[in-house]
């Protein structure tokens, strides 16, 4: 049994190869909700479909977001829509109250659909149509991910890191803004200050991710932290995590990041941007996989091989390398 951490696009990448070294049925990915979004009603969560789709063999690999060939005629309508009404395109942040009205699960991260400022697909929606209709009649965010992982056909178990609504605020020089309108409309372009994980204090894990915590875990070359910082900001997962034999991957090599927005939000929460950070900001791993040319002395075990990860065969050398990592620390 294994579990991985997933967020972003580094775990998933990771994953198009772990199934050759480790049994889709005895491993469980547990993703971050933190950069969860409702938009235009629907509940969007990133994290969680990017496995999805990925499991099921749809994913668009080359965005590593959305369905494959999936069509956007909605979308494309609702920013003509805006545009021919003279309607700010957004993001269109919804006021304090309705972003703690009705449904809990949506809370502190609702936008208005018009002009929708994500590109949503036509299949995709219907994702996102299906969970929250099934929300809104009373399933947990749990129940709903297995379901949608029986219609996908995934073999691995696939669960949200919480049922709680977790929301990921990046604090810049131009004010707070949800992980989403950073790094999707903003490109990652004002200079971030600190990180929040909004609700963080009174959300928890699920049963099944305390169980699934319990056995070995891989955390992906995902972003330290706002993949896995919504994750480690629950109470009690640090600790689940310092009782369980733990290997990370490092999404750098030395201070260079593959991809992504991960060293201005390293510096932002007081982190050093390169792998040095990433132990710091993991100090319940027992391993590292690191690159072959990553510099970097770490005060634990590490293996070593080439991280980049371009296609299934670079993620199950990479997924090779985190199985010889456990076996050292099992």
């Amino acid at each position: 049994m294994v579990t991985f951490l997933a967020g972003g696009t580094g775990t998933p990448k990771l994953l198009d190869g772990a199934d050759r070294v480790f049994d889709p049925s005895a491993t469980t990915v547990v993703a971050n909700t933190g950069d969860d979004v409702e938009l235009g009603g629907h509940l969007v969560c990133p994290d969680v479909d990017t496995v999805l789709f990925h499991g099921g063999g749809v994913l668009d690999t080359d965005t590593w977001w959305g369905i494959d060939g999936d069509t956007a005629a909605t979308h494309t309508e609702l920013g003509r829509l805006a545009d021919a009404a003279g309607l700010d395109p957004g993001p269109r942040y919804l006021d304090s109250d309705a972003q703690t009205a009705g449904r809990d699960i949506a809370r502190w991260r609702r936008f208005s659909g018009v002009a929708e400022f994500m590109r949503i697909g036509d299949r995709d929606r219907a994702v996102h149509l299906t969970r929250t209709s099934l929300l809104d009649e009373g399933r947990s965010l749990t129940e709903v991910t297995r379901l949608l992982a029986d219609a996908f056909g995934l073999e691995i178990d696939l669960l949200p890191m919480s049922d709680d609504p977790v929301a990921t605020i990046v604090h810049t020089d131009e004010g707070a803004m949800h992980f989403q309108e950073y790094w999707v409309h903003r490109r990652g372009d004002p200079p971030v200050r600190d990180v929040e994980f909004r609700g963080a204090e009174s959300a928890a894990p699920t049963p099944e991710a305390d169980e699934a915590l319990a056995d070995p875990v891989v955390v992906g070359p995902s972003n330290p932290v706002t993949s896995i910082g919504p994750m480690l900001a629950m109470d009690g997962i640090e600790a689940a995590l310092e009782s369980t034999p733990v290997v990370a991957v490092s999404p750098f090599v030395g201070g260079t990041v593959f991809s992504g927005p991960a060293p201005a939000l390293m510096r932002g929460v007081g982190y050093e941007a390169s792998t040095a950070g990433v132990a710091a900001a993991y100090p319940f791993a027992d391993a590292f996989v690191l690159d072959d040319d990553d510099p970097t002395d770490l005060d634990r075990p590490v293996t070593r091989t080439d991280t980049r990860i371009d296609g299934a065969e670079d993620a199950e050398r990479v997924a090779r390398a985190v199985a010889d990592a456990l076996s050292e620390v099992a």
